[in-house]
């Protein structure tokens, strides 16, 4: 197991920031980690990479622990936090050389032109770090990220800034090297966890509160599937009482209905048959999943910003 947490806590004070988060990512896996702001996703990944220690708890790397072997933890995970640090004063390619130096790559020059091509930096790789529009810092921090290839990726935030030609460019890279390595991928921006991620974990305040497939999520809590119908004309709602228990069917307009049902095929059935009985003409009738936005807020009790 590439990243194992067991009952992790991180107290500051009265607060606890981490309370009581179990989790495991096998090689392979793109997860998306996501929490509304001060939910500790930061410093949950703060924890995993070694920059924090936890008040209590075991998380291990790559089967290495991150409180008694640290450095070794580092070896393995290429980080991109949020706020992305970088000398602003080194040119890209000097910049990239350092990060290769420091990590003692034997052929700095290839690691360095092999980085710059996978993330599209070639343009920009003769100015200075400072020069360069948000979205090729960013490219310049996944870059160093990605430079060791190590056996570990956590991106904090990696498509900020980017536009939308650049975001789709990265999501390439990121599920590219998801084929081979761990990703633990945080982002506000949900689409682009939709996009990528094929596991989803989500915590609030400091709790875990979902760890599944996005498929399994979008199922909802009870495995209901939602349906929407639309009739020619207006219908009364209740007529759909003696058919249908209360929460299952909800009013959109007086032609648009939302019905929730375990039982997909039964429901459609019900509803060929219960229009056949009143004359009801069904001009549409589609399955709907919830998108990961719906969820989140459901989750987490807030939209995300």
């Amino acid at each position: 197991m590439s990243i194992r947490v067991k009952n992790l806590y991180k107290v500051y004070g009265e607060q606890k920031a981490v309370n009581n988060i179990s989790l495991s990512v096998s090689k392979g896996e793109i997860v998306g980690f996501l929490g509304p702001n001060g939910a500790g996703k930061s410093t949950t990944m703060k924890i995993l990479t070694g920059y924090l220690k936890p008040t209590s708890g075991e998380v291990s790397v790559c089967d290495l622990d991150v409180v008694s072997q640290p450095l070794e933890v580092k070896k393995k995970i290429g980080y991109l936090p949020e706020s992305n640090p970088l000398y602003y004063d080194m040119y890209v390619r000097e910049y990239l050389g350092f990060i290769a130096g420091v990590h003692r790559l034997s052929d700095k020059k290839s690691a360095v032109n092999r980085v710059i091509d996978m993330v599209g930096l070639g343009p920009e790789q003769q100015k200075k770090i400072g020069q360069l529009s948000k979205g090729y810092k960013q490219r310049v921090g996944l870059a160093a990220a990605l430079i060791y290839d190590p056996e570990v990726l956590i991106l904090d935030e990696p498509t900020t800034g980017l536009d939308p030609n650049q975001i789709v460019e990265i999501r390439e890279v990121i599920k590219q090297q998801g084929i081979n390595k761990t990703v633990l991928f945080s982002s506000h921006i949900l689409q682009e966890v939709e996009a990528v991620c094929n596991r989803i974990i989500i915590i609030n305040k400091g709790e875990l509160v979902a760890d599944n497939t996005l498929a399994a999520l979008q199922s909802g809590k009870e495995n209901l599937q939602r349906i929407l119908v639309e009739f020619a004309v207006a219908v009364d709602p209740g007529l759909f009482s003696s058919v249908f228990q209360p929460g299952e069917v909800q009013m959109l307009s007086g032609t648009r209905y939302q019905f929730s049902s375990a039982n997909p095929e039964l429901l459609r059935k019900q509803l060929r048959e219960l229009s056949l009985k009143h004359d009801l003409d069904i001009i549409a009738m589609q399955s709907e999943s919830q998108s990961l936005e719906i969820i989140f807020k459901e989750l987490t009790g807030k939209s995300e910003q």
